[in-house]
């Protein structure tokens, strides 16, 4: 395992590329490269956001793991070895929440999804 803390706070700029980025990179797994790593698990939601900085400096050997994904397709399998998948949807609907910075999290979620994100629900995070 390997900290990389300031990973967050560049991808909530939206510093995806951006040369403090790649900075961050080289400081954070130079360590790693005398290693010859195969793989590397993108141990953060907001990781894979820089897969592509992290894939330059580590190379076109060193495999990038999205654990979100490798999650999002193992649990697709379960639903569907347990006939619970539901295959009928034909259109897909997106609710957002988020316990604060609205206007930053649409501004950031424009630029990194692939939809136009409308309206955005605030929850107290503090009434649970």
């Amino acid at each position: 395992g390997k900290a990389c803390p300031l990973f967050v706070p560049l991808v909530e700029e939206g510093l995806l590329e951006d040369r403090i980025t790649d900075d961050m990179v080289d400081r954070y797994l130079s360590e790693l490269k005398p290693y010859n790593v195969d793989s590397l698990v993108l141990g953060c939601t907001h990781y894979p956001l820089l897969m592509n900085p992290i894939k330059r400096y580590m190379g076109d050997s060193v495999t990038l793991v999205n654990p979100a994904y490798e999650t999002a397709k193992e649990l697709k399998n379960i639903l569907q070895k347990k006939g619970l998948l539901n295959e009928k949807i034909t259109t897909s609907t997106y609710d957002f929440y988020v316990s604060d910075g609205v206007d930053k999290f649409k501004s950031f979620a424009d630029e990194v999804l692939p939809i136009n994100v409308g309206c955005v629900n605030v929850v107290d995070i503090e009434s649970y």
